[in-house]
């Protein structure tokens, strides 16, 4: 009988993990999402206002990935496939990351911008840091 006991005792402790895993995941879907809108009016700033068409490409291009590679992910092949996913969305937060301070020290964003901006991408980090470290411990 104890056996059985453990054994349940896992599966519940399994299920609590799984539920809290796809409760970031919702969170991630909507952050990502909400971020890549806001990429994109910046996008739409930068080449009407400031006319600036090289670095405004970079950052429409990976701020708008992370949003499509979590969403991409909802639909992983595999657990080995869902890692990488969001590895990969993880690089583009950073590579936002990147071109956001880029943007601020040549002075094509204020600080005021870039501030609210990188609070958005350095919490999206984070939160897919998280999820690839716990998704590897689940493996």
């Amino acid at each position: 009988m104890p056996c059985v006991q453990v054994l349940m005792q896992s599966s519940v402790k399994l299920k609590i993990e799984n539920a809290q895993l796809k409760m970031t995941e919702n969170i991630i879907h909507t952050k990502s999402y909400a971020f890549a809108l806001r990429v994109i009016k910046l996008f739409k700033f930068l080449t009407t206002e400031q006319k600036e068409f090289v670095l405004s490409k970079q950052i429409l291009r990976s701020g708008t990935s992370i949003g499509a590679l979590v969403k991409e992910s909802e639909h992983a092949q595999s657990k080995a496939d869902f890692i990488n996913k969001m590895n990969i969305a993880l690089k583009e937060a950073n590579e936002s990351e990147y071109w956001l301070m880029l943007l601020k020290d040549s002075e094509y964003i204020n600080e005021n911008s870039f501030n609210s901006l990188h609070s958005d991408v350095s919490e999206l980090i984070k939160l897919l840091a998280s999820i690839v470290k716990t998704s590897k411990q689940n493996k």
